[in-house]
């Protein structure tokens, strides 16, 4: 196995479906082509170099992605060919998936910057962005709560969740979605995804979730898997009260900005840096036609259409929607995505390195 051939070229990964507490997975069979339904593995984590927390798992590698037709974990990979992979970045400091709700998730929120250096000794969060790609009949968010919600409403709901299964619900502002739409969620904002959201996200290379509902579906959560080993009331304190609907569509829904739009080439922007520091997300539309823009040290997600991978020297592979791939840092600006007819790509990136 020749590693440098392989950090020097479009990185493309086995399938790596993870566990959560949900039902979902179901919309995937569309998306990825496959034969899926709904299970508990209704995630799909995208060029992963981040370790899943799962209770009782007895898989080490659980979350990470494994390089196509090889044993070879990403993080390896990385670690093996730094240079060719990063350049001078140290990580890649970024997390993408797919993920599929059948039902709604558990009401939570994940920690900013601070809390994890404090209660996780990571210098990560968890601020996360969603794109949504597709959904099922009802679809819909929970995002902020209502007005008037107080700390003391919301610690009684998670006492109730045990006998209650929509007393944490209640409280948080119901919002319809469909494909298209763009939410960027800070850090300590509470939120839940609801039913039928096949959604990409891009996140923060974490998997803290604080998330203090019994139940999800008919799956009991632990006390680990609410408040993943803290005590209540340090975990509870993540919660961040004053995100209200009206902060929550001012503020967090948001709208693609055209950066240009020239010979059947769009180039939108999702999530700006404006938005955070933490990552960006921008998308390409091509109708017959072809961009050569392509940044490395980027996760790339065919959102429809198909079209190809080529360069200058021989390379090419086709795409069609559901595939994904990791670009190199040697690949910068080397590539291109071209079609007959039309390819829809999402590009997430990683923060900017910061230069001491």
């Amino acid at each position: 196995m020749d590693i440098k051939k392989i950090a020097s070229n479009p990185v493309f990964f086995e399938k790596n479906r993870v566990f959560r507490v949900y039902l979902g997975g179901k919309l995937f069979a569309d998306f990825f082509g496959d034969d899926s339904e709904d299970s508990f593995y209704p995630e799909e984590w995208i060029c992963s170099s981040t370790k899943a927390l799962n209770e009782g798992s007895t898989d080490e590698f659980e979350g990470l992605s494994t390089v196509k037709d090889t044993n070879l974990h990403f993080n390896e990979l990385i670690e093996q060919e730094k240079e060719l992979m990063l350049g001078n970045r140290d990580g890649l400091d970024v997390l993408v998936k797919a993920l599929d709700s059948a039902i709604r998730l558990p009401v939570q929120a994940h920690p900013d910057k601070p809390f994890s250096r404090k209660f996780f000794n990571s210098d990560f969060g968890k601020a996360e962005s969603w794109l949504v790609l597709g959904a099922r009949e009802g679809a819909c968010i929970y995002f902020g709560f209502k007005d008037g919600v107080t700390e003391d409403d919301f610690r009684n709901a998670v006492d109730s969740s045990e006998t209650d299964k929509a007393a944490m619900e209640k409280l948080l502002n119901r919002i319809p979605v469909n494909p298209g739409d763009v939410y960027f969620i800070p850090a300590k904002a509470v939120h839940a995804i609801g039913p039928g959201c096949l959604i990409l996200e891009v996140q923060e290379p974490t998997d803290f979730t604080i998330q203090p509902e019994r139940w999800c579906g008919d799956y009991h959560l632990s006390d680990n898997e609410m408040y993943i080993g803290l005590n209540k009331d340090d975990a509870l304190s993540v919660f961040d009260y004053s995100y209200n609907l009206e902060k929550v569509m001012s503020e967090c829904k948001k709208i693609p900005t055209v950066e240009f739009n020239t010979d059947g080439c769009k180039k939108e922007v999702l999530i700006s840096k404006a938005d955070t520091p933490c990552f960006s997300v921008e998308r390409y539309v091509l109708n017959n036609s072809k961009t050569d823009l392509l940044d490395g040290t980027c996760v790339y997600v065919v959102t429809d259409g198909e079209g190809y991978l080529t360069d200058n020297q021989g390379y090419e592979k086709p795409l069609k929607k559901g595939d994904y791939f990791f670009m190199p840092y040697s690949c910068n600006q080397k590539l291109i995505i071209s079609t007959n007819n039309n390819i829809t790509v999402a590009v997430c990136k990683p923060p900017e390195v910061k230069n001491d």
